[in-house]
């Protein structure tokens, strides 16, 4: 229970050799949910950065200095392939986390299916920034360049990622899409600032490189992709070989945008109960619309829609709750993942959560999450909720960006991404929410998903008033 440091490495590490288990957990998270997951997991010992952290676990007995006689590695004995080495809770976002009881060859499996994939080097450099408390980051930064032998830099934290990607120079960063989004944001309002010329080569740069990127004529797309393209790699280092974005959808808009930079994303897809990222795009076929082909894991589509998963990167089932794990995983070892998706080809395209999925009262069912993700390509819109459950049509919660308050500005950017929507998936009316959702208030989980229960509960009479 610490903010991200090289210590932490070296405990995941010395405990995965010992064949001891690992329970992550994150520090933003309040005290009454760490002591859950503390007393749910039967931890033994509780290792924190900080006094503070400390003061969220009842009844420990605090230890500042351990001493012991060194372990000669050699002589203990090498863990079972089905052991536990981590119990890793979900983030949460539709009530009590759960734990999620992984073995060693569940992180082991999907480090090195990614690692052949998706062509780790080990000349790579990996700068990681989000949080080892997530699977993502615990399998993807950290397994996975350790067995390709890559380098790591661990980042001081987002207010420094800008020097650190100069100073670095990474080849490879894991991100979610939040950070893309805002990256995305970042750069448009510089060039909005920049001057007319300037601003015509930018877009026409973007309009090349997309078409470019979709394999259609693009006669000006190397020349142009000199003049603006290369300073924006450049700003990233100059070496960047990919982004690996995952933890939720990436809108297609941001994938596009990015490929016409010439800043390659990959989008992966994967669950904490899969080992995270059993999905996801390769260097050579990146199709960023998609979350890419499945790697050492076995994927298909139930009648229902839902995608189902079955293979070594899968949980064995979820601590102390064995009712629960019958549901998720069948008779046959298929692990039901409670998301909607479809094939396009080779490639998983995803469509929805399950549970999130509206049902309006015309019967028709429609994806919140597709809608969301358009909304936030607006450089107005920093979060919606898109909601609809037997109403008329969709309507929305919308969270503005920073300084923005006419609604009418908002009113055009939502009705700016209708062409991209089917008739009943248009928002046609919406409610403004000033507090930004945030960890502390409850409405984000640790990873920034929105807890949409929480915010459903909030928010009722402003969701009432949209019937």
């Amino acid at each position: 229970m610490a903010e991200n440091c090289i210590d932490l490495v070296f405990l995941d590490w010395a405990c995965y050799v010992l064949g001891l288990v690992v329970v992550p957990i994150y520090p933003t998270l309040p005290a009454e949910t760490t002591q859950y997951i503390v007393n749910d997991s039967g931890a033994k010992l509780v290792v924190v950065d900080s006094e503070k952290q400390a003061a969220k676990v009842e009844g420990t007995v605090l230890l500042t200095e351990l001493v012991g006689e060194p372990i000669d590695l050699d002589a203990e004995p090498e863990p079972d392939p089905e052991d536990p080495c981590a119990i890793i809770y979900t983030s949460g976002t539709t009530g009590v986390p759960k734990g999620a009881v992984m073995p060693q060859r569940a992180f082991v499996s999907v480090a090195v299916s990614a690692a052949r994939e998706i062509e780790v080097r080990d000349t790579d450099v990996f700068l990681s920034f989000l949080p080892m408390s997530h699977v993502y980051e615990r399998v993807a930064g950290q397994v996975l360049p350790v067995y390709a032998g890559a380098t790591i830099v661990y980042s001081k934290g987002l207010a420094h990622l800008a020097t650190e990607m100069r100073e670095c120079r990474p080849t490879v960063v894991l991100c979610i899409p939040r950070f893309l989004e805002s990256l995305r944001e970042r750069i448009l309002d510089k060039v909005k600032k920049d001057k007319p010329i300037k601003q015509f080569l930018f877009n026409a740069m973007l309009s090349q490189g997309a078409k470019k990127a979709k394999g259609e004529f693009a006669p000006f797309a190397g020349l142009l992709d000199k003049i603006v393209g290369s300073k924006i790699r450049e700003a990233a280092g100059g070496r960047l070989r990919y982004f690996v974005s995952g933890g939720a959808a990436l809108a297609p808009e941001v994938g596009e945008f990015y490929m016409a930079t010439g800043l390659t994303v990959l989008q992966g897809y994967g669950l904490t109960e899969t080992s995270g990222g059993s999905v996801v795009n390769r260097p050579q076929n990146n199709k960023y619309w998609t979350v890419g082909e499945p790697l050492d894991v076995e994927v298909r589509i139930a009648e229902d829609g839902e995608i189902l998963m079955r293979g070594p990167g899968v949980m064995q089932g979820y601590h102390n709750l064995p009712e629960e794990t019958a549901q998720a995983i069948d008779a046959d070892g298929w692990f039901h993942t409670g998301d909607i998706g479809e094939f396009e080809g080779k490639n998983l395209k995803i469509t929805d959560r399950k549970k999130d999925l509206i049902v309006l009262g015309n019967g028709k069912n429609v994806a919140p999450q597709k809608i969301e993700g358009l909304l936030r390509t607006s450089p107005l819109i920093q979060e919606a909720v898109v909601l609809g459950d037997g109403m008329d049509s969709c309507v929305a919660l919308i969270v503005p960006a920073e300084g923005v308050t006419d609604e009418k500005e908002i009113k055009r950017a939502i009705d700016g991404i209708k062409d991209k929507l089917a008739p009943y998936e248009v928002v046609k009316r919406f409610a403004i929410i000033h507090e930004p959702f945030s960890q502390e208030n409850g409405m984000l989980t640790p990873t920034l998903k929105v807890k949409r229960k929480a915010v459903a509960e909030r928010y009722k009479s402003e969701i009432a008033g949209l019937r």
